[in-house]
């Protein structure tokens, strides 16, 4: 979690996924109509397919974007952080649960 979007965030956040786990296989991972040039590339070296379809149809990514809504309605909307830590802290435990 970062102030900003940007592609390097995203990609150390895969990097440390691809450490930890060590993928066999190609691997599909969640993302969206953004996503491209540097991520798309960076995902191809490291056997990750991107699963995106076109605009307004999610539903090859349903579980993710379930999951995220999930995320936003029962944890993150309500509540105010009052510093960044403490949003990220309440996030992993949310996702840890």
């Amino acid at each position: 979690m970062n102030a900003t979007m940007a592609t390097e965030l995203v990609l150390d956040a895969m990097m440390i996924a691809v450490w930890r786990r060590r993928p066999k296989a190609s691997v599909m991972i969640h993302s969206d109509l953004g996503s491209q040039g540097a991520f798309n590339r960076w995902c191809k070296d490291n056997r990750l397919i991107p699963s995106m379809n076109r605009r307004g149809n999610c539903w090859d990514n349903a579980v993710a974007e379930s999951f995220f809504s999930s995320l936003k309605k029962e944890r993150v909307k309500r509540r105010i952080y009052a510093y960044r830590q403490e949003e990220k802290s309440d996030v992993f435990d949310y996702i840890l649960d």
